[in-house]
């Protein structure tokens, strides 16, 4: 079978789908529609961890995986964090979106043109990604349903989660920019950068975020 039909670059496409998706049912004017937007970001963030964990049970990863995963973490992570501030345009709401998808734009820029000099940097396994990318994810899913739920305050405990992603994002691009001062201050030698990257890694699933 060709890679660019294997199951994990399948669910990662599905990801890209989902996100109109969550745009309709964000916008439904109907009393589930919130529940149905929150169903589909879940699911979206399920299928980003299942496609990384069968491309390497299965040894299918793939340049096209590589290429397609983080991408399709961004558009979706971007697209909802923008649902969440036009819903509420408050600045402490939109001051921490600003911050993680300024913080993407700004690593990705940085890992491109570290590929135009030929630096490709390896920077240690780090658990911060993981916790990271879970406290966005369930942040953002809490953000998304908004109603309270047996008692418990659900969009204050979202708030307080996307703040912690986004201390978590800043030390993380700490450790991005420390690992390319090298090349950034003109001196020393190729470095590596993370591979992948938080809100979204490759397929390898195995670098910083």
């Amino acid at each position: 079978m060709s890679t660019l039909y294997n199951l994990p670059n399948v669910l990662t496409f599905s990801r890209i789908v989902l996100i109109p998706f969550l745009v309709l049912f964000f916008y439904l004017p109907v009393k589930w529609g919130m529940a149905a937007a929150t169903l589909v970001f879940v699911l979206a963030a399920l299928t980003d961890w299942l496609d990384g964990y069968l491309a390497r049970r299965w040894d299918q990863t793939s340049p096209l995986g590589a290429f397609l995963d983080p991408v399709a973490d961004k558009l979706m992570v971007a697209t909802a964090l923008v649902l969440i501030v036009q819903a509420d345009p408050e600045f402490w709401l939109a001051l921490p979106a600003v911050v993680i998808i300024g913080r993407e734009i700004a690593i990705s820029a940085l890992r491109e043109w570290m590929a135009e000099l030929g630096a490709r940097a390896n920077v240690a396994v780090s658990e911060i990604g993981k916790v990271k990318t879970a406290a966005q994810m369930v942040a953002i899913a809490l953000l998304i349903y908004r109603d309270d739920v047996w008692g418990l305050p659900v969009y204050t405990i979202g708030l307080v989660l996307l703040y912690i992603a986004v201390l978590l994002t800043l030390w993380s691009m700490v450790i991005y920019l420390r690992a390319a001062w090298p090349q950034l201050n003109g001196e020393g030698e190729t470095v590596a950068l993370p591979k992948g990257d938080e809100i979204g890694l490759t397929h390898s699933k195995d670098s910083i975020e």
